[in-house]
């Protein structure tokens, strides 16, 4: 049989379906190699590699294609060398949101015709100008980034694109930026949080006890199954267990009705639920 490892120059896999395909490939290559083992059990296996490894490009597939200024913006971002950027975190490729991701947040844009889009954690800019190209021509995504090298990337890519004009990037502390704006009493019809995994639940907090989000606002969460690290034994990591801590978190709170999607590495669907006072009467 032939091999199923991925490319040595391929990016790591950091999604919980990416990991299990990872895990199943080498499963996969070792029963191959080992002598004795019955076929129709390296078969099954094999078949268990195939549905996890296949589903992320038939996603891809069937998926409205990106727009020639995302694919650029991705192949940029690809073919960066991380490892030279001194910011206060650490940065790499894999924090990119994709294409299937990226499509999810346009369409969003479009079902809540939103027209102000918050973004809490750029990174290079994919998911800000994915949505941007779905806002009308006088609409405005407002990117939150932290590291000034990465905003500048992103803001060279934005330049090429018909729909860059839509973005307006705020360089600094996530939190700074979000003060800022609730001191100008800005609202946003849909927020997109993707920043510091341990300042999930501030930033949430932010939105539904300020005046930041709209009423019927939606509240989008990226990163919410960590690499299946809240629901599986492996050993986490601290972004693992704040990521877990605000799952938890939103599951109890009253204020809200969530839905957790497994797309990716987990996007998480938050909304603010009417009060009895602020329910219209019929």
């Amino acid at each position: 049989m032939t091999s199923v490892l991925a490319p040595v120059n391929a990016a790591r896999p950091v999604t919980p379906l990416g990991i299990l395909a990872a895990e199943l490939a080498e499963l996969t290559e070792e029963l191959d190699a080992m002598g004795g083992v019955e076929l129709g059990l390296r078969v099954r296996l094999r078949r268990a590699w195939e549905l996890a490894d296949g589903l992320d490009p038939y996603l891809d597939l069937c998926t409205t294609p990106e727009s020639p200024a995302l694919r650029e913006l991705a192949r940029r971002t690809a073919a960066e060398d991380w490892s030279r950027y001194a910011g206060e975190t650490p940065v790499e490729q894999e924090m990119l949101s994709g294409h299937v991701e990226g499509q999810t947040l346009k369409l969003l844009v479009h079902l809540t015709r939103a027209r102000r889009v918050l973004e809490i954690g750029m990174f290079t800019g994919y998911s800000a100008l994915a949505m941007a190209e779905a806002l009308p021509h006088d609409g405005q995504v407002v990117a939150c980034e932290l590291d000034p090298e990465v905003a500048a990337f992103a803001g060279r890519c934005f330049a090429e694109s018909p729909d860059g004009h839509k973005i307006h990037v705020r360089v600094g502390p996530a939190s700074d930026t979000l003060d800022a704006l609730c001191a100008a009493r800005d609202r946003f019809d849909l927020v997109f949080i993707d920043a510091d995994k341990a300042g999930y639940l501030g930033y949430l907090e932010v939105l539904l006890s300020g005046d930041l989000l709209d009423r019927h606002g939606l509240i989008c969460v990226d990163n919410t199954l960590m690499q299946g690290q809240p629901y599986t034994s492996r050993a986490s990591t601290p972004n693992g267990a704040a990521i877990a801590a605000f799952n938890g978190a939103v599951a109890a709170d009253p204020r809200v009705e969530q839905v957790l999607l497994p797309l990716r590495d987990g996007l998480s669907l938050i909304r603010r639920v009417d009060t009895p006072e602020e329910t219209p009467h019929d």
